[in-house]
């Protein structure tokens, strides 16, 4: 459904900082320096990953969902008239302002990450080596339990590809368009982990060829001893960067691993320790209160700073994104890194960044406050000049990152709830205390320069843009 009233409504909003401790049903967002365009409600399934695909003349946005929840029924969707487990959403966004929904394609069913169908990643058959060149192809997982292929080139007829199952807690996979090189975050069931690394080339998706499995030494097969963190996720710069970077544990213990990438393909594949080192080419242990749940490269960084010195001058950086996991401030504070990876094998944190908790009482809201993941896309609009940080029920938060060592907020926007937006609680005194607040859980940038983000608690995608003088700062008119 597409509700043009909240739009509108939105756009009225002069950019102010709300310092409400909870938010309410028909209450307006908070925003600075950002509004939206185009809202949709997702037929008020708990969200995890959008990705927004140029397809032909239009644009599509495939949004994962999580499972559902025990306290909530099955949702309707009202395409089929069916109750259907939370799958993927398929949203035409050519127009931003009016968003259609063109179809829900069921998951597993089951609860939160056991159930639905959080990852989506997607590939024009054109682009990779070996695929039919008239296919349009979507990688998902199914539940926690598979990976699938679907082709999309109709995105109101998906066909099911093929399916590489038997695994547990599938999740936030990376696939290379140019080379067909996916990176499956699976579980592998002779694994000690939940949650590893298996490599795979889909060039043709429909005949997936296995090339390793990929972790942490003492996560293989028959190791003894302390089993490592799991993995949450790879982003690879393709054989141009030839780097793989892999972001592991999401909230504590977390680690950054730089991996030469060709080694990493085509070196010894049998998951000894020796071999699971051997493509490494740097790691930086995070504190034990911090993890890494995105690690989002950005290379050859001129720094204003700089500029007149011998070395340094240019310099290659990751981002690493921490997940909060625990509603109210429970844990230490999950927030966004940036370490300077141009000597790879001493990697360091050179600065940080949190939205400050005061400026909105976030952790009296309720749900969860911290920051959970970043946009991916390295399209030229945005990439090295700003990035956006999903931070739950403090919305989205837009950074200038030009400077690295000093990032700096210039906008962000916190949706209003509604009457579809899921209650999140905490134990006090043995029972269940609630609140209702927008949880943002996820965030995706086009080559347009238009922003989606998506919600955990059921409220929906919103599709905002810059304005004011954040706009200056990615060159937008």
């Amino acid at each position: 459904m597409i509700r043009q009233g909240v739009v509108a409504a939105v756009l009225l909003v002069a950019p102010a900082v709300v310092h409400a401790q909870s938010q309410k049903v028909g209450a307006p967002p908070e925003s600075s320096n950002m509004r939206m365009v185009g809202y949709n409600d997702l037929q008020a399934r708990s969200a995890y990953q959008p990705t927004i695909h140029h397809q032909g003349n239009r644009w599509i946005a495939y949004i994962g969902h999580h499972g559902g929840t025990d306290e909530i029924p099955t949702p309707v969707n009202p395409l089929t008239g069916k109750a259907e487990p939370n799958g993927t959403s398929i949203v035409d966004v050519t127009d931003p302002a009016n968003p259609k929904y063109l179809k829900h394609l069921p998951g597993a069913p089951g609860t939160y990450e056991a159930g639905g169908a959080q990852m989506v990643r997607v590939c024009d058959g054109a682009s990779l080596p070996h695929a039919d060149k008239l296919a349009v192809y979507m990688l998902r997982t199914f539940g926690g339990e598979a990976h699938e292929i679907w082709n999309v080139v109709d995105p109101t007829n998906p066909v099911l590809v093929g399916r590489l199952d038997g695994l547990k807690d599938t999740h936030k996979s990376w696939w290379e368009c140019d080379t067909g090189i996916a990176y499956l975050v699976s579980g592998a069931p002779d694994w000690r982990t939940k949650r590893m690394t298996q490599i795979y080339d889909l060039s043709d998706p429909a005949h997936p060829v296995k090339i390793r499995d990929f972790g942490l030494p003492g996560q293989q097969p028959g190791a003894t001893g302390a089993v490592p963190t799991e993995l949450h996720g790879p982003i690879s710069t393709g054989p141009q960067g030839n780097r793989v970077y892999f972001g592991y544990g999401t909230n504590k213990g977390g680690m950054l691993q730089i991996v030469d990438r060709e080694k990493l393909l085509k070196g010894p594949k049998e998951p000894t320790p020796e071999n699971l080192r051997a493509p490494v080419v740097g790691e930086l242990a995070m504190s034990s209160w911090n993890g890494a749940h995105t690690t989002f490269p950005m290379l050859k960084m001129p720094v204003a700073e700089f500029a007149h010195d011998k070395d340094g001058a240019t310099r290659d950086f990751v981002m690493i994104v921490d997940e909060a996991i625990l509603n109210e401030c429970q844990e230490a504070r999950q927030m966004v890194w940036f370490a300077d990876v141009s000597i790879e094998s001493r990697p360091m944190v050179v600065s940080n960044w949190t939205a400050p908790e005061a400026s909105g009482n976030f952790c009296q809201r309720g749900g969860r406050f911290g920051s959970h993941s970043s946009n991916e896309s390295m399209a030229a609009v945005y990439y090295k000049k700003m990035a956006f940080i999903a931070f739950f029920n403090a919305g989205v938060r837009a950074l200038d990152v030009r400077d690295p060592f000093q990032p700096r907020e210039v906008g962000y926007f916190i949706p209003a709830i509604t009457d579809k937006t899921d209650k999140r609680c905490v134990k006090v005194d043995g029972k269940d205390r609630c609140k209702t607040a927008i949880q943002t859980n996820n965030v995706e940038t086009d080559d347009r320069g238009l922003i989606y983000i998506v919600d955990r608690a059921n409220t929906g995608l919103h599709i905002l843009e810059m304005t004011g003088d954040a706009r200056k700062v990615a060159g937008l008119p």
